[in-house]
């Protein structure tokens, strides 16, 4: 038995808390995984994992196995890393996950970039705006906008994000333009809510070191980039998204900015992987291709250029965070 390969089989079914799951981000049949692990227990001669229909709990032996597995894979990893990165071209599957808007409208259009660069890589992209969990999921790396809160990750900031609120002039026309935050008062928004609190995320505003966060009244909440930014469009209230998203239809007066002495804070983007991947070559390229790919850009860097494009279509993505903005 190929001890190596049995602790990553192991160490991915403890963090993917499935045989399944486990078996799908390997890349391996099911019943292979499930071998192994019973290999694995027979060859030490102890009970690793407690199994019941409805979950996956370590033993107490389990538990001492698991912790000097992850860190002989890890020590293994690294040694592999340090020589491999120097002398081969980073190759195998890379799993990354991202907001749709940052997805389709920085990513993708770039992508055949990387691809030349890599063609040995195989990217794997998620989007949307769902919480992800790395380890459990099998994700090498995520892209995330907004305060980052969980510590056991490595982030690595790749840019920022200025807002701008803004309506169409059809609603401007019918409600009236606040000049003032009082005058949110009688207006509405459209209201985006989080996928995982599924509360509405309010307005964020800041001037001269004082940041306002406004709960508004709306006719529609929704939780789809595309759609936030269809529904200002249609004049169903205020919205707040990223200026590099609605930018075309700012500069076509689609969109009209408001309140531009209250601008919100420019939010942070980080690209952001688990510990034990941090060496991986995969990723290290990735994340400097990233890094690269939105220093060309004021726009991605927080910086308010309100006639200079980098991107040509428009739609919000969902912060993460402390204050939940719809950026």
């Amino acid at each position: 038995m190929d001890k190596l390969h049995a602790m990553r089989v192991f160490v991915r079914v403890v963090e993917a808390n499935s045989f399944s799951k486990a078996a799908d981000t390997l890349g391996l049949p099911r019943a292979s995984v499930t071998t192994t692990i019973q290999n694995l227990e027979a060859s030490l001669g102890v009970r690793l994992l407690q199994r019941t229909t409805r979950k996956l709990s370590l033993t107490l032996d389990g538990a001492a196995y698991l912790e000097g597995a992850t860190r002989i894979l890890s020590e293994i990893d690294e040694i592999e890393s340090t020589f491999t990165s120097a002398r081969k071209t980073p190759r195998g599957r890379l799993r990354v996950d991202m907001p749709g808007s940052i997805g389709r409208l920085v990513i993708i259009p770039s992508i055949h970039e990387f691809h030349a660069k890599y063609p040995d890589i195989d990217l794997m992209l998620g989007l949307g705006d769902r919480p992800i969990d790395l380890i459990q999921e099998g994700v090498d790396c995520v892209i995330r906008v907004g305060e980052l809160s969980d510590s056991t990750l490595v982030a690595r900031r790749i840019g920022a994000m200025q807002q701008v609120t803004c309506a169409s002039p059809a609603y401007l026309a019918e409600h009236g333009e606040p000049r003032t935050l009082e005058d949110l008062e009688r207006h509405v928004a459209v209201n985006y809510f989080g996928s995982r609190t599924g509360r509405n995320f309010e307005l964020c505003f800041q001037r001269d070191g004082r940041e306002e966060e406004i709960a508004m009244q709306g006719v529609v909440s929704v939780n789809d980039a595309d759609a936030y930014v269809t529904c200002g469009l249609e004049g169903l209230g205020l919205l707040q998204p990223g200026r590099f998203m609605v930018l075309p239809h700012l500069r076509s007066g689609a969109l009209r900015e408001i309140l531009r002495d209250w601008r919100p804070a420019r939010i942070p983007i980080s690209a952001v992987y688990p510990h034990n991947r941090h060496l991986s070559p995969k990723v290290r390229v990735f994340v400097d291709w990233v890094a690269e790919l939105f220093e060309r850009c004021p726009l991605l860097q927080g910086e308010d250029l309100p006639e200079d494009a980098c991107v040509e279509r428009a739609a919000p993505v969902e912060r993460e965070g402390a204050c939940e903005c719809v950026v």
